[in-house]
């Protein structure tokens, strides 16, 4: 089976991978996230972050935040544009059905003690600061909750530019405003050490 025409031409400029796997089961519509997330949504680094088993739900409702303005990105409100209806289903569900590495999982109150002060915020929040522990929403070891995306293993990039976006409102859309609340907390070092440490779960 020959590449599609936008797989080729990503093939072509090197940001996936030339082979005939590209199009085994992907949906047409998938094929130009390819280029910045990979063929199995395992993201790029600067490019794109890791979409692969996210839930669904989640990776439609954050197509249209990029469609109407609460997420901003050049590149992804243009090709968000592009995918409505049956289209954005088929690309949601591809991706979310895709693998992820997994993760030693730690659950709240296994461990009491915490050295690491970006593991402390994880596990044990700041209450005097009315901070929640992260894995309070997202899950044990930060591996997601239904719709409340899976942090281990993402760009330590991605991750600090979010919260940065949250805390300067230039990403919305979060209800009843938790991550701007949460992120609006956080100093730069509190960012950069949380983004770090769910970056390099194992």
């Amino acid at each position: 089976m020959k590449p599609a025409p936008v797989a080729l031409y990503l093939c072509l400029f090197g940001t996936v991978p030339c082979s005939n796997s590209f199009s085994s089961d992907m949906p047409p519509a998938a094929e130009v996230c390819a280029g910045c997330h990979g063929v199995y949504g395992q993201g790029l680094e600067k490019l794109g972050p890791r979409i692969a088993g996210l839930s669904a739900t989640y990776i439609s409702e954050q197509v249209r935040h990029f469609q109407v303005g609460e997420r901003r990105n050049v590149s992804m409100h243009t090709l968000a544009m592009e995918i409505e209806g049956e289209p954005l289903a088929q690309v949601a569900n591809y991706f979310a059905a895709q693998s992820v590495r997994p993760v030693t999982i730690l659950r709240r109150g296994e461990k009491i003690l915490f050295t690491d002060p970006a593991e402390r915020l994880a596990y044990q929040g700041d209450w005097p600061r009315l901070l929640p522990a992260c894995v309070s929403c997202h899950g044990p070891s930060g591996t997601g909750v239904g719709d409340i995306p899976r942090l281990a293993g993402q760009q330590a990039d991605y991750l600090r530019n979010q919260l940065r976006d949250w805390q300067q409102g230039r990403r919305k859309g979060d209800r009843d405003g938790v991550m701007a609340n949460i992120a609006g907390k956080l100093n730069d070092d509190e960012i950069r050490a949380l983004s770090r440490y769910f970056a390099e779960l194992e």
